[in-house]
């Protein structure tokens, strides 16, 4: 079984963008690397975007193995899939978690998400995204809106029933 990201943290980030990586985060970014042994740092892909994502989403080798496959089958020249393509491939970056659990953010990632100081750490079961503390809260109108349109008391878990199919 395959294990999942989960739960939120904020962690310290140093002058030089070291980070510490949750260590149940660490556990699956081992679980997701095929390469991964015992004594090895795992490997992941860091995925930061254009001007219109205010995060770092975080990829284990598998995941983005597995986005790389549905990319692979879109029609080649298409515009989604050289759109995808380069969300995906050119605005993204390899990272290793170094033998202390941590990684180093490099400089243009800090400032293109703001980050200085804390990095907020949010799980999303099979990717992670990375935030400025501050700005993670004011994120995503859109599950807002969501979650404000259940009537009142309405259990969140009934959201699961309408995606069956």
């Amino acid at each position: 079984m395959v294990r999942r990201f989960r739960g939120e943290s904020v962690q310290k980030v140093d002058a030089k963008g070291r980070v510490s990586i949750p260590a149940h985060f660490r556990r699956v970014l081992e679980d997701g690397d095929p390469s991964w042994s015992e004594g090895k740092s795992p490997e992941f892909i860091i995925v930061y975007g254009d001007h219109r994502r205010d995060f770092l989403e975080c990829f284990t080798i598998d995941a983005a193995n597995e986005v790389d496959e549905k990319i692979a089958r879109m029609p080649r020249g298409s515009v989604k899939r050289r759109a995808m393509e380069q969300l995906f491939n050119g605005q993204s970056l390899p990272a290793t978690v170094d033998e202390t659990g941590r990684i180093v953010l490099p400089a243009k990632l800090r400032q293109k998400i703001g980050i200085d100081g804390e990095a907020y750490f949010m799980a999303m079961g099979d990717t992670f995204q990375i935030w400025k503390p501050e700005t993670f809260g004011s994120h995503d109108t859109a599950v807002d809106d969501l979650l404000d349109s259940l009537p009142s008391g309405a259990d969140i878990w009934t959201l699961l029933e309408e995606e069956e199919v």
